[in-house]
């Protein structure tokens, strides 16, 4: 049978079960490395990256191996006493996204009374359109998932009372498209992101009734591909995220069984790197791009070595490896160090790299699959069940 065209192949050599001590080793291990590139580059969404982190581990049940401790201090530190928001990282702009990230971090460790809660409740209501919308920021930028951000985020704080709450539910269902799905704005195409912030206000302030969830589940279970994975919209590639968006908003829309449960599992287990190394974990392409970096460290060497400038050779080389990478979008570019073969983490999809976004959705996509290893999540806050639990905060989701 012919491969669908925006499909990924899976095969007996990708993971077939869940890679749990690795995970938790992943994810306990990039928390220490700050002096990498990675962590370096990732400074302007850190906040969320941190969140990320702290509910993945704690859905391995291995929450203890972080440090609580310096986390909450980073938290309190990118508060903005001004606004009231929180910031991605020290000296940036505070955001809503980021906001959320704090409250759920804060919730999971127990710890909201670190940040000044009411600072925060006046910034969300600060941005709060007149038609029930919600900027992301003071730039003004507008987006179904802002709207998700500002009712979750008081939704956990408790303080719903502090928005028109009538009037978001009002601009969300403008976003609502012919096909059951939600766009970011009035008139955008429908996507799984946003189908799952809308759903979700709508779960958190009780009006799923306001969705065909017929229609809508139709949809979301459409995006589902020959090898078990979800994609975000018509046409496009499988992505491991898509395990949580679409899963959790067929969830709520109480339409979960309408997925292939195991195919979907074969499809998340594929994306565990196993292997980042050795002849077995590299592709044709993978073996080439090795060995032009390899020349291309040793001509940059031998040159400083003899005090001359770079020459075109280099230039070549560079150019020579540019039109490898553009002829497979799938390359791995490994790290050139003796490393131990099995990693942990997840990828968007089987064979590209892991990172910590992906690895949340993963596991988090498999517990709603009822992997029993895992703590059960909580479909609309994508944080550990136990933890909405605790703090008495619920939300709708319909019966199957």
């Amino acid at each position: 049978m012919a491969q669908h065209p925006k499909d990924v192949v899976i095969t007996d050599e990708h993971p077939k079960s869940l890679l749990f001590e690795k995970h938790a080793e992943y994810i306990v291990g990039y928390s220490k490395k700050k002096n990498d590139f990675e962590y370096t580059m990732t400074e302007h969404f850190r906040m969320s990256g941190i969140y990320w982190g702290i509910t993945a581990i704690d859905l391995l049940g291995q929450l203890d191996s972080m440090d609580s401790g310096e986390i909450i201090a980073f938290i309190k530190s990118c508060q903005d006493t001004t606004s009231g928001g929180v910031a991605p990282s020290l000296n940036h702009d505070p955001h809503i996204l980021y906001t959320l990230s704090a409250v759920q971090i804060l919730t999971i460790l127990d710890s909201l009374d670190t940040l000044d809660i009411e600072g925060i409740v006046k910034y969300i209501a600060s941005l709060q359109k007149s038609d029930g919308s919600f900027a992301g920021d003071k730039w003004g930028e507008v987006d179904t998932r802002f709207s998700f951000c500002a009712v979750a985020c008081l939704a956990l704080l408790k303080r719903l009372d502090a928005i028109n709450v009538d009037k978001a539910i009002e601009f969300v269902m403008c976003c609502q498209n012919v096909d059951g799905g939600f766009g970011t704005r009035p008139g955008s195409e429908s996507h799984a992101g946003q189908i799952y912030c809308c759903v979700g206000l709508l779960s958190i302030t009780g009006r799923l009734h306001l969705v065909n969830a017929d229609l809508l589940g139709w949809w979301l279970c459409e995006r589902q591909l020959p090898s078990g994975g979800l994609n975000g919209r018509p046409e496009k590639l499988p992505d491991v995220c898509y395990s949580w968006w679409v899963l959790a908003s067929l969830t709520m829309l109480g339409r979960l069984h309408w997925i292939n449960a195991d195919k979907m599992k074969t499809f998340i287990f594929a994306t565990q790197i196993q292997q980042a190394f050795g002849d077995k974990a590299m592709g044709t392409t993978d073996k080439a791009v090795v060995q032009l970096l390899q020349r291309c460290h040793t001509l940059v060497e031998s040159e400083a070595r003899s005090g001359r400038p770079s020459t075109s050779r280099n230039e070549i080389i560079t150019n020579q490896l540019r039109t490898l990478i553009m002829q497979d979008h799938q390359i791995i570019i490994r790290e050139l160090a003796d490393e131990d073969p099995e990693t942990g983490g997840f990828t968007d999809r089987p064979g590209d790299v892991v990172d910590l976004y992906h690895t949340l959705f993963g596991l988090a996509g498999l517990s709603l699959l009822g992997e029993e290893s895992l703590k059960m999540i909580n479909p609309v806050f994508c944080m550990p069940q136990y933890t909405l639990d605790r703090i008495k905060v619920s939300a709708q989701v319909l019966s199957t």
